[in-house]
Order: C-alpha cells, then sequence, then structure tokens
C-alpha cells in the first residue's frame, strides 16, 4: 500500500493497460521510451516519435539495432553492471535524444514514409489489400 501512496502523492499514474496509439499521437509526447517489440517499434515510426531504446528480451535487440544504426532514429539507453539505470541517466538521454538535429530530421522522414506506405495506394496498403483478397479467395 506504500508504494500506492506514494504514487498518488507524486501526482504520478500508474496504469495496467494504457490506449498506446493515442497517448503516442498525443502532441506533448516528445519522445518514446521503448522496449522496441515490433508493434511499439511500428507505431512509434507512424506517429513520428524519437526512440530512446531499453530492450529486454529476443526480437527487441534487433529492433534496437535498426532504430539506432539503420534508421537512425533513435538512441540507446544504457545500463550499468547490474542493468540498472538512474533517473539522472534518463534525464540526460532524453534531452540528448531531444537536441539531436539529425535523429529529428530522420524521424520525420520516417513519419512521412510511413504515412505514404500506409496510405491508399502504398505499397503497405495495396500488400495488405492482396492478403484480404488471397483469404477470400475459395
Amino acid at each position: 500500500m506504500i508504494f500506492w501512496k506514494q504514487i498518488k502523492r507524486n501526482a504520478g499514474l500508474l496504469y495496467s493497460w494504457a490506449p498506446q496509439q493515442q497517448v503516442l499521437a498525443h502532441e506533448s509526447v516528445a519522445c518514446f521510451m521503448s522496449h522496441c517489440g515490433w508493434n511499439s517499434t511500428l507505431e512509434g515510426l507512424r506517429n513520428g516519435l524519437p526512440f530512446l531504446c531499453w530492450p529486454y528480451f529476443t526480437d527487441q535487440f534487433m529492433n534496437q539495432s535498426y532504430i539506432c544504426n539503420v534508421w537512425g532514429n533513435g538512441m540507446k539507453m544504457e545500463s550499468d553492471e547490474s542493468r540498472i539505470v538512474s533517473r539522472e541517466r534518463v534525464k540526460d538521454r532524453v534531452e540528448e535524444l531531444l537536441a539531436s538535429e539529425e535523429i529529428a530530421k530522420k524521424v520525420q522522414e520516417l513519419k512521412e514514409f510511413a504515412a505514404r506506405n500506409l496510405s491508399i495506394g502504398g505499397t503497405s496498403y495495396q500488400n495488405f489489400k492482396r492478403f484480404v483478397n488471397l483469404m477470400m479467395e475459395e
């Protein structure tokens, strides 16, 4: 119970589930601290957010590699040898991420790329349409 009282007193919010797509689309969200699961990666790309990557398991490390080293739209959240990240380190990395003009440029390019491909006539739209048609064949 002490934990919940501290959260309430410090005006924090803790939910077991939230509408991530709507949260990420909100204008007050400046970046996305993510475990880099594939769905989260796609949602962050679509919403044009820079990533602060903190993977935990399996494919998340590969997704982080693409975000940071290939696409250039994020940074790694590095922990110490005990895998702990201090609040100061998080603050510093967020400030560094938001100050990067290079990352901001890549984020915008990828957001526009995603929008083109998801819109009617885009490659993702066409591929999904072909898939649906294939599934509806007898």
